[in-house]
């Protein structure tokens, strides 16, 4: 289970999928303790791709180990590394490997040189050890 953070008065958690940051809503009253994922997307690509995700996970956490600390990596060399000739499609799976790395506190995410937040970054971004 993602851990909880609270953003203002309301409680939020993150997305088991693609690590974006989900908020409690009015209609999750009941069951927030259940809530998993921030879209239907999300529900969808946990049951097909388990497989992939961890290889991009695992290649991410290998790269960024090799690179050392402070030193970056972009999620195209890990989707690259994952996927040989098909690489463009993992792209997006790539960056939710990297948001998942930075929910689970081992990584962060950065555009320019500075830290963003991972569920509102847009653009290229770079990810690095924390």
């Amino acid at each position: 289970m993602p851990a909880q953070r609270t953003r203002g008065e309301l409680p939020t958690k993150d997305c088991a999928v693609c690590g974006r940051t989900i908020t409690w809503r009015k209609k999750w009253e009941r069951d927030w303790d259940q809530v998993r994922y921030c879209s239907d997307a999300c529900r969808r690509r946990a049951k097909s791709s388990a497989g992939v995700d961890a290889d991009l996970e695992d290649t991410l956490r290998r790269l960024l180990t090799q690179r050392g600390a402070s030193k970056t990596v972009c999620p195209s060399e890990v989707a690259r590394a994952v996927g040989g000739e098909d690489w463009r499609e993992l792209m997006e799976p790539a960056r939710s490997a990297a948001r998942r790395l930075v929910a689970a506190g081992e990584a962060e995410i950065t555009q320019g040189g500075k830290v963003v937040d991972p569920s509102t970054a847009k653009g290229p971004i770079r990810v690095r050890l924390r």
